[in-house]
């Protein structure tokens, strides 16, 4: 146990601080301060020494050098029961700091706000995560808390232990602030890093908030947890069970592909992260039982998920299925109210979702895989007409919504559509070709087409022979989308004109692993 005798007190937030101070008093801990946090302290009627009394330094440079000073940091540092360190201590004057309460400049917040980067800069904290960093490596003397909800068990700590702390708890709270600390520069490092437009630095940090920890993860065996890159959570449950893991990384792939979609049209149904159904059909109620139809025995316990505010008309029709999760950019009272009944039923609004996720990334052993995020808006400028029929405006802009929801599935992927919805999907295969007869036999099984009706096809990459577009093809697939490279692009072209498909090449591939 450690008695505390001396605190330094030096907080941007300064919420919460008379319950502090008066536990501080109680224990006739001595209490050193500067700058607001000092006027602060005296304004709530506690008695404080300044620090620039204490230091002998008045603060210099507009308040960038108040804290560095070897005054403040013997205090902090030196070793109790080092002879050596009590030696040097006494000879300079200096006196133990047993307490340090830091909390740092709101880099995030203001980074936030405005782009003025004298503002910015002069909101990186120096003294603060210093100090920080300091009381935490001599824990096994210090106190160190960086965080006004840790104030709580500071008090409880101080009230059980009459004035002392114990060696645990100050360990404890030593991890806490060098993840403070860490998470506060890997802001700074991350702002630095974009203005520079340094893609690939040569060293990298991920930070994130956790949410909350998941039941357990893919599996019951497995831990999991989410983290968000900042101070909200971007989806917003509103009903239901918890969300599980994979929960989340269905919700992440539906909202991939919905946000994707015509502004305010479209409805995605995905079941293990990969679409069962897609429609942008103008009539929201007809888009989802189009969704739907596109395998409706796959969309049993998936997720549906809509780019547009939820309806009392649209939530009845949901409520006839099951669902383990339906989103929605916003729900109305009378909606909200029926889909609600479904004590279990997950409903998640995303309207606050904002799509401006720069990268993605896979951890395996002791690597992590980086990329940029596959969010290319597609323009006709992305793709070449390469067979002698030639599409229309319309049958063109129905070959490129049957290739953006071909990237947004599992490869090898398939996609067959029919007037902006999908009617047959083949995901994740090893080979190409039984992705096609996967969105074939899923085609035929819950779709009844006249000749008349048009069929498109979508490949998430070239067909590196002719029997898949052949295969299409003889199914009844009237265009093709893919993207060019093969070595036999020529062969392929060669068989869509002898068969009067029409062929349009993408620029860019779309694997999705």
């Amino acid at each position: 146990m450690k008695k505390i005798q001396k605190a330094l007190i030096s907080v941007s937030n300064k919420n919460n601080l008379r319950s502090l101070i008066d536990t501080l008093k109680k224990y006739k801990i001595e209490i050193i301060s500067s700058g607001g946090t000092y006027r602060e302290i005296q304004k709530l009627g506690f008695k404080c020494t300044e620090l620039s009394s204490f230091t002998g330094t008045n603060e210099i440079l507009d308040g960038r050098v108040k804290t560095l000073h070897p005054k403040i940091y013997g205090g902090i540092l030196f070793k109790r029961q080092n002879q050596r360190h009590q030696i040097e201590i006494k000879k300079n004057g200096y006196e133990n700091i047993d307490l340090v309460i830091v909390n740092f400049y709101p880099f995030e917040k203001v980074l936030s706000n405005t782009s003025n980067q004298n503002k910015i800069i002069e909101n990186i904290d120096i003294g603060g995560p210093s100090m920080v960093r300091a009381a935490a490596k001599n824990f096994k003397d210090v106190v160190v808390i960086c965080n006004p909800d840790q104030y709580k068990n500071l008090i409880n700590e101080i009230k059980t232990n009459n004035g002392s702390t114990s060696l645990n708890f100050r360990e404890n709270l030593a991890e806490e602030a060098f993840m403070e600390t860490a998470y506060y520069e890997s802001k700074i490092f991350e702002y630095f890093n974009k203005k520079n437009k340094n893609v690939f630095p040569m060293k990298n940090i991920f930070s994130g908030k956790l949410i909350k920890k998941t039941r357990y993860g893919e599996n019951p065996h497995q831990e999991a947890a989410i983290y968000t890159k900042n101070d909200n959570p971007d989806i917003i449950q509103i009903n239901g069970k918890e969300l599980s893991y994979n929960n989340y990384n269905d919700i992440y792939s539906a909202l991939s592909l919905t946000k994707s979609l015509p502004h305010n049209r479209g409805v995605v149904i995905i079941k293990h992260a990969n679409p069962c159904g897609v429609s942008i059909h103008q009539n929201k109620i007809k888009s989802f039982k189009e969704a739907l139809e596109s395998d409706p025995i796959s969309a049993y316990g998936g997720i549906a998920s809509c780019n547009f505010k939820m309806s009392i008309d649209l939530a009845k029709e949901m409520r006839k299925i099951f669902f383990e999760v339906i989103i929605a950019n916003g729900f109305d009272s009378k909606s909200l109210n029926l889909l609600k009944k479904k004590k279990n039923l997950r409903i998640i609004d995303s309207s606050n979702l904002k799509e401006n996720v720069e990268f993605s990334f896979k951890n395996k052993f002791n690597s992590i895989l980086l990329q940029n995020t596959d969010n290319i808006n597609f323009s006709k400028k992305n793709f070449k007409v390469v067979s002698k029929k030639k599409p229309n405006k319309e049958t063109l802009n129905k070959l490129i919504f049957a290739f953006n929801v071909c990237r947004n599935i599992k490869s090898n992927a398939i996609v067959i559509t029919n007037n902006y919805r999908t009617i047959g999907i083949g995901a994740g295969q090893p080979s190409r070709l039984d992705s096609c007869q996967i969105a074939i036999n899923k085609m035929k099984k819950f779709q009844n087409f006249e000749k008349k009706d048009e069929l498109f096809a979508a490949s998430d990459a070239f067909f590196p022979f002719v029997d898949g577009i052949e295969k299409l093809v003889q199914s009844g697939v009237t265009a093709v989308i893919q993207p060019s490279g093969s070595k036999n692009d020529k062969d392929v072209i060669r068989y869509a004109n002898q068969t009067n498909t029409i062929l349009v090449f993408s620029k860019t591939r779309h694997f999705n692993h």
